[in-house]
């Protein structure tokens, strides 16, 4: 077991893996920074909330009914969750199938937000499922479900979890400084990516087709055919949007692991990512104009709704898109900035004016998320983010692989 040990971490100073691991799971940085002053007694809490959950039920910390069983838990931590990870396989595509190489430096990066992502919002599953135990079904194929969209978007979400683990895998292969597996590990990150990309662009159109079933349901001026398409487009500009938030955050909070080179890179990344996001808002914003005149939908538009509806196409699709337009043309990084922010924003309105706000809107007891769901929702976005940082402090995401991984790469492309 020792030599064992030995040689999977001959290149971390020759240090056995366990004790490798174990002083990495030490902490790195100051304890009583602002987030984790903030985070850690949310986190507790919700800990606690998600406990008592699973022990007397969903419905003691939940206001979900018989006539309402979706609430915040699938219309923010999946629905939403899984549009902002969107900028996986988008970056992926134009990286590894365009041959952009302008955006390599960020792919690492943007594939364990992904990865993350569907790990925590996929876990957040099991919290909104009266009989969670059940999960498992669709994959050993117990009451399958073939027929079910449901049965689709699990296999989908299985699937691309493990096309974007092997993606990510060479990073970890390099951090435990195992060469072979490094190896074998980067030959098949294309196969992982042409996989990953084209179960991605299914199940983003499935969740939207979900809401299909549900007509009678949903406010008219968010329901149509054309939900799965929707869905799809604008996954692109809000997982591009997230990138350009979470990169611009990271530019600063990781500062010190990020080379010159890819410093000063970023705003040119940041000017292209805001020039695509344009692109599919256009499509997206006219999509959203031809649905809205082929089903005649001007006729619920002097109402509450409307008005709302109104607002999140003007400010938060039409704003947003003008934005990234200008900010692009003037090459101003600070617009980009603010155009992904309101655009996340967007997203998040839209979501939840399908699942949550636009679900049932004319009953009589309308739905509201409770303040132990909106607890339990901030504790997993948290405990994302804690992961999200143990793993950047600790392996090359942000900063340049080891050098003998840099020799691999250059004796493979000759």
């Amino acid at each position: 077991m020792n030599n064992s040990a030995h040689i999977l971490a001959k290149d971390n100073d020759g240090t056995p893996l366990w004790t490798f691991l174990r002083e990495a799971l030490k902490p790195k940085g100051k304890i009583f920074t602002p987030f984790n002053v903030v985070s850690i007694p949310i986190i507790l809490l919700g800990l606690v909330i998600i406990i008592i959950r699973f022990a007397k039920g969903i419905g003691s910390v939940t206001n979900l009914t018989q006539e309402v069983p979706w609430g915040l838990w699938i219309g923010f931590d999946v629905v939403t969750g899984v549009a902002f990870a969107g900028g996986a396989y988008v970056i992926t595509f134009m990286v590894y199938i365009l041959n952009m190489k302008k955006y390599h430096s960020i792919v690492r990066v943007t594939v364990l937000n992904g990865f993350l992502a569907y790990v925590f919002y996929a876990g957040a599953l099991l919290l909104d499922l009266g009989r969670p135990w059940n999960v498992i079904n669709p994959i050993i194929g117990n009451s399958f479900g073939v027929s079910s969209v449901l049965f689709l978007v699990a296999w989908h979400f299985l699937l691309y979890m493990i096309a974007q683990l092997i993606e990510f895998s060479p990073a970890i292969a390099e951090w435990l400084g195992a060469r072979r597996a490094r190896k074998i590990l980067s030959g098949m990150t294309i196969a992982a990516v042409i996989f990953g990309i084209t179960l991605s662009t299914l199940h983003q159109s499935g969740l939207g087709a979900l809401y299909l079933m549900a007509k009678e349901k949903i406010h008219p001026l968010w329901y149509s055919e054309f939900i799965p398409i929707l869905f799809f487009v604008s996954s692109i500009f809000a997982g591009l949007s997230m990138v350009i938030f979470e990169g611009s955050i990271s530019q600063k909070v990781f500062y010190h692991q990020i080379n010159e080179k890819h410093h000063r890179a970023h705003n040119g990344i940041l000017q292209g990512l805001a020039k695509i996001c344009a692109i599919a808002m256009f499509a997206y914003f006219f999509l959203q104009l031809l649905v809205f005149v082929h089903g005649k939908r001007w006729i619920f538009i002097d109402s509450p709704m409307g008005y709302w509806y109104l607002t999140e196409l003007l400010g938060f699709v039409l704003l947003p898109m003008m934005l990234f337009f200008y900010s692009y043309r003037k090459q101003n990084v600070f617009i980009i900035k603010l155009a992904a922010f309101i655009t996340m924003l967007g997203i998040i309105l839209n979501r939840l004016n399908v699942t949550v706000i636009g679900f049932r809107w004319d009953a009589a007891n309308h739905y509201y998320p409770s303040w132990m769901e909106i607890v339990v929702t901030l504790t997993v976005i948290f405990i994302e983010i804690w992961i999200f940082r143990w793993i950047i402090n600790r392996l090359p995401v942000l900063r340049d692989a080891p050098l003998w991984a840099q020799q691999i790469d250059s004796e493979t492309k000759k």
